[in-house]
């Protein structure tokens, strides 16, 4: 029988539960991993995880886990500069698409690129996509997985925020031929640019103030007519993006304030019409605590209502332990053929850690208490943010 782990337990005893350590990787030294994680079935049927590095030096990893208890890094790239970071990556049979965000708004390279990685231990470059500009900082989170279009949270060179923080917004791009890929559609909260009739969005707290900018933005072909899209400060937000040249709002929820914003994933689960909203801990020793994963009854898509939220671990216990204390990311369900029986659930600042489960149940939600990756390298947008 299962018993339940005790949340009080002292700070020098690792928990787990249902759960059991198979291997642990040091990535040759070079942890540091962003929120880009993706599996690759090859050719000649290894099981490759792809990492996106969270800052300089490196770009992305490929690790060999067809033996989970025994992974092996098979190639790992250099960025070209400190100052530019690959948070996030997707991979759609052999062609994967990497994110680059820099430092300083105007810098290169910003915007993403395909790589094929047919042959894993040699990702040959396909295609660089530019979203540098004098008020971008390029793509910080980006969701390919249909082979057809990145769905992105990017500035442009010919996008003005209003705020420093709201630089990045919600961008579709084509990449049906992946040598000339073309932006087809995209949208921003209405006031946050230059030149918007609407007024400027009433912002939080400076303690809390994260921008009015897009976070993760999902698509799923359980609904390709929908855009799921954690829009930090702005909230959860659901698109009709049926005509992709014009998306249009139909639903959006918000917890902030009186909560302390960032909402960062927002994950539907189809069969039982809900919505599962993760916010981000961006601050050390739970100086924003709280930050939840909250449930929502999305029956009627132009009215979520909130209906729980997730038991969070003892704030006594962990919010004094160092680094963030709080949410941070979803398992996104991603449509890939994986058997359900393993996941990667946790990132550390130095180590990733392959973890056997339970099988899921259907439309179970996964989530780890585990230690988020530890920020390092912020640029100025995300200085002051990251405590």
């Amino acid at each position: 029988m299962n018993t339940a782990p005790d949340l009080h337990a002292s700070r020098d005893r690792a928990l787990s539960f249902n759960m059991q350590l198979v291997a642990h990787h040091d990535l040759s030294g070079f942890g540091g991993i962003g929120e880009g994680m993706a599996m690759q079935l090859a050719s000649d049927g290894r099981r490759i995880l792809w990492l996106a590095h969270e800052s300089a030096p490196k770009n992305f990893t490929g690790v060999d886990v067809t033996d989970p208890g025994a992974p092996r890094v098979v190639v790992q790239t250099e960025l070209p500069h400190a100052k530019v970071r690959s948070n996030s990556l997707d991979v759609v049979g052999d062609t994967m698409a990497v994110a680059y965000q820099v430092q300083t708004p105007g810098a290169k390279p910003a915007g993403f690129e395909l790589f094929d990685v047919a042959v894993p231990e040699k990702p040959r470059l396909i295609t660089h996509f530019d979203a540098s500009g004098p008020h971008s900082r390029g793509v910080h989170a980006l969701w390919f997985v249909d082979g057809e279009f990145v769905h992105m949270a990017s500035g442009a060179a010919d996008f003005q925020p209003r705020h420093l923080f709201d630089d990045q917004f919600y961008r579709i791009i084509d990449v049906r031929k992946p040598t000339a890929p073309v932006e087809v559609g995209r949208w921003w909260l209405p006031g946050t640019r230059e030149g918007d009739d609407a007024p400027p969005p009433q912002r939080l707290d400076s303690k809390f103030d994260a921008g009015f900018r897009a976070h993760n933005t999902n698509v799923f072909p359980q609904r390709p007519d929908r855009a799921y899209v954690g829009y930090i400060d702005g909230g959860a937000l659901i698109i009709d993006i049926a005509d992709k040249a014009h998306p249009k709002l139909i639903g959006r929820w918000r917890n902030s304030p009186p909560f302390n914003g960032f909402t960062h994933t927002v994950l539907p689960l189809f069969d039982r019409n809900l919505l599962v909203v993760s916010d981000e801990c961006i601050k050390d020793d739970g100086f924003d605590w709280p930050k939840l994963v909250w449930v929502l009854d999305a029956r009627v898509e132009t009215n979520p209502v909130p209906i729980s939220t997730l038991p969070p671990a003892p704030h006594s216990t962990f919010a004094r332990r160092g680094g963030r204390f709080g949410a941070h990311n979803l398992h996104e369900n991603l449509p890939l053929g994986a058997d359900g029986h393993r996941h990667l659930l946790q990132r550390g600042s130095s180590r990733i850690r392959h973890r056997r489960s339970v099988p899921a149940g259907r439309g179970r939600v996964l989530r780890s208490r585990g230690a988020d990756v530890v920020a390092r390298g912020c640029d100025p947008v995300e200085r002051r943010l990251c405590g």
